[in-house]
This record gives structure tokens, C-alpha cells and sequence, in this order.
């Protein structure tokens, strides 16, 4: 039997951006906050990122399981609900979710619903790798989650495909776990380096081979040179998606580049009364930023609470090769924060132009590279200047 239940506010994910939103949703007296999560700890991705960076310039030495634990603390003190091992699996209505847990079905209905989903690395069957299906075949989650909440062992020779931020820390667990990293390969012109480990660019991986365990991967070189690595182990790193089930069941609608729901400044998303926060829009972006995206997001929610109507879409922001995606990607309003811009290429002194119906918005060089994993942070100044009313707003560059 499916057991009713009423919220104020329920928070589909608790990962930096749903607790930040919660905690301070919470502390505002929007009533009863919820927050649901499907793992049985709450805290994202950071529980099991071993490593330093996650405080800041202030506390530049907090590791990721410390920085999650002072999230759901911050949460908990401000009064959120937060409930663990608990699945929204589907939509009962705009604004109820179905839920399914170990102590059975509920159905919670909600004044306003924020997806705070957050994102994953695509595996090796989204990337087309061709090959057999040995073990030892990896995403930098699945090594994290392995090594440092499980302690199992993972081979003794890996190759790291990525050689973005990630996959140094990737190299590190493996490390750990006494494995050795015996290559990075990228199909990039250049990525982060790791002292110790061969760097091989320009590289893609056409194969894996192997029956039962991984015995090695075929790379080929843009310039046709190929070869294969011998190895047990393979973790493929980066290419992150939204997690976006959720939102796609609900027939949100989606942005064609970030690959999550199309949102305004505020975080609104095509559904009235549903908004959505932090990584669950774009691809990954460091525990801070989304957690200050999840808090920005408190103003829109208590004006919705308190009655606001929900506007209309307005113009879409779209973006043109090299670049990937923008978000938000929608224009209700003038944006009070910096918009995100990421390039599926490695920029040199790039120059952005964002114009609208010919007319030109703005226009900006930014200094030194760019590489494709860090966005740009446009100002939001020039969004006063859009037409709501008018065509698309481009976003190109040069």
C-alpha cells in the first residue's frame, strides 16, 4: 500500500547544492523541508573524495568526507528532514513524487519540488568503447566508492582515460590502493599531467580486450600510430551528464547542451513549481560552486511559497561550436550571478560575443587558457539588455 504524505519543500537530492538550499530554506521558516536521498549516506560525491580543496582558501586542507558531514550538520541544525535510502522513482502528479525506501511506497506531494539530482561520468557503454565486458573497467566514482568505502582491491595496472582535474584524483586512489597508473590517455591536444604517469594526447581508445579480467586497451594517435597498453585495469574519468532521469520522466524540458533542465536565473524549470540546482544542470562543477547555487536558489523558492506566479520561458540562451552549453539557459529576468560557459575544446585568450536578433549584447576577451573542463563566468550585467520578447540570445566565440 502506497502510504500520502505533504510537504512544503522536497529536495530530490542531498549532495552539496541540496543541503546548502535545504539548510538554508530550513532557516527561513519555509515550513517542513525535506530532503531525499537515494544512498544511505548523505553528503554527494564528496563522501568518498578523499582528498584536500573542498574548504576553500580558508580551510584549503578539508577532505571531501569532511566537507559533506559539515554540509548535512548545517542542514540538520537548520531544521531539514533529511531521509536516506529513499528513491523518487517517479511523478503522481506536477508537484508529487513517488518514493520507494525499505519501509515501502509513499507518495509525497509538495508546495515546490527542487531536483538537486546532481551529475555522473558517463561509463564506458555511454562512450561507445568497443570490446569485450572484462572486469576492471572503471569510472573514477566507481574506483572512489571501491577503494575508500569498501576497501576492495582494484588490479595493479591501470590506464586513466582523461587527463582532466578528476583524473589526477583518480590516479591518487589508485595509487592508494597499490595499483600503479601506467597511462593517461586523452583525446585532447594537452590535459593535467601527473608526475610518474605517461601522458598520451591526441589518443582515443578503440577497444578494450580481455576475457574475464582486462588484459590491455587499443589506443590509436590522431595521426593513425596505434598500439595497445597492457593493463588490468581501466577508469575512465570526466564526461559528466546530469543526472537527469527524474526530470526527463516529469517531461521537464531539457537543454540540448548541458544535457539537464533547462533553467532560468532563478532556477526555474519549465514545470511551475519545480526548480532545479548544482550539478543536476551542467557538467561538474567543483562542491562549492554548486552548494552556492543551491543557496542562491533560496530567494526564487520563498517568493514561489509566498505566492509569485511563475513566468513565462523566455528567450533561450544558445551557444555555438567550440562552445557546449550555458546555464542557465533561459531569460525571464535579469540575471543576479555569474552565467557558466563551457567549451568542448581548449580555448587561448578567447573572445565572447553574445547577441541577440544581430543586436550585440557584450562582448569580452578573457586572458591566458582555457581548458575544456573549467567554465568561463560571464557577468550578468548585459542581461538587462535582452528583449523577452525577442529571438534567441547567441553565444559564440572567437
Amino acid at each position: 500500500m502506497t502510504r500520502d504524505r505533504a510537504v512544503d519543500v522536497l529536495v530530490v537530492g542531498a549532495g552539496p547544492a541540496g543541503l546548502a538550499l535545504a539548510a538554508r530554506l530550513a532557516g527561513a521558516g519555509a515550513g517542513h523541508v525535506e530532503v531525499l536521498e537515494r544512498e544511505q549516506d548523505a553528503g554527494g560525491v564528496p563522501r568518498h573524495c578523499h582528498h584536500g580543496g573542498f574548504g576553500g582558501l580558508l580551510r584549503p586542507w578539508l577532505a571531501g568526507p569532511a566537507y559533506a558531514r559539515l554540509a548535512v550538520e548545517a542542514a540538520v541544525a537548520a531544521g531539514a528532514t533529511i531521509r536516506t535510502g529513499v528513491t523518487a522513482t517517479g511523478w503522481a502528479g506536477p508537484l508529487s513524487l513517488e518514493t520507494t525506501s525499505p519501509a515501502g511506497l509513499e507518495r509525497i506531494t509538495a508546495r515546490v519540488v527542487v531536483l538537486a539530482t546532481g551529475a555522473r561520468e558517463r561509463p564506458r557503454s555511454a562512450r561507445l568503447v568497443p570490446g569485450s565486458r572484462p572486469a576492471g573497467v572503471l569510472t573514477t566514482g566507481e574506483l572512489q566508492q571501491s577503494v575508500h568505502l569498501y576497501g576492495q582491491e582494484v588490479g595493479r595496472r591501470a590506464v586513466v582515460v582523461g587527463a582532466e582535474p578528476v583524473a589526477r584524483h583518480a590516479v591518487r586512489t589508485l595509487r592508494r590502493a597499490g595499483a600503479e597508473a601506467v597511462a593517461q590517455v586523452t583525446e585532447h591536444s594537452r590535459g593535467i599531467t601527473v608526475p610518474g604517469v605517461p601522458l598520451f594526447t591526441a589518443t582515443t581508445v578503440v577497444e578494450l580486450r580481455g576475457r574475464g579480467r582486462l588484459s590491455g586497451v587499443a589506443v590509436r594517435h590522431e595521426d593513425g600510430r596505434s598500439g595497445v597498453l597492457a593493463c588490468d585495469t581501466v577508469v575512465f574519468t570526466g564526461d559528466w551528464i546530469p543526472d537527469h532521469e527524474l526530470a526527463r520522466r516529469g517531461g521537464i524540458a531539457l537543454d540540448p547542451g548541458t544535457r539537464g533542465p533547462c533553467v532560468d536565473a532563478s532556477f526555474r524549470t519549465s514545470a511551475p513549481g519545480v526548480f532545479a540546482v548544482g550539478n543536476a544542470l551542467h557538467g561538474v562543477e567543483r562542491a562549492a560552486a554548486a552548494a552556492a547555487e543551491g543557496a542562491a536558489a533560496a530567494a526564487a523558492v520563498l517568493a514561489r511559497l509566498s505566492g509569485a506566479p511563475w513566468p513565462e520561458p523566455g528567450p533561450p540562451l544558445v551557444v555555438r561550436a567550440p562552445l557546449v552549453w550555458v546555464s542557465p539557459n533561459r531569460l525571464t529576468e535579469t540575471a543576479g550571478r555569474p552565467l557558466l560557459l563551457r567549451s568542448g575544446e581548449p580555448l587561448t585568450g578567447p573572445v565572447v560575443t553574445v547577441a541577440q536578433d544581430g543586436r550585440l549584447l557584450w562582448r569580452r576577451r578573457f586572458p591566458g587558457r582555457v581548458p575544456p573542463w573549467r567554465s568561463l563566468r560571464l557577468p550578468p550585467g548585459w542581461t538587462d539588455r535582452v528583449d523577452r520578447g525577442g529571438g534567441p540570445v547567441v553565444l559564440t566565440v572567437g
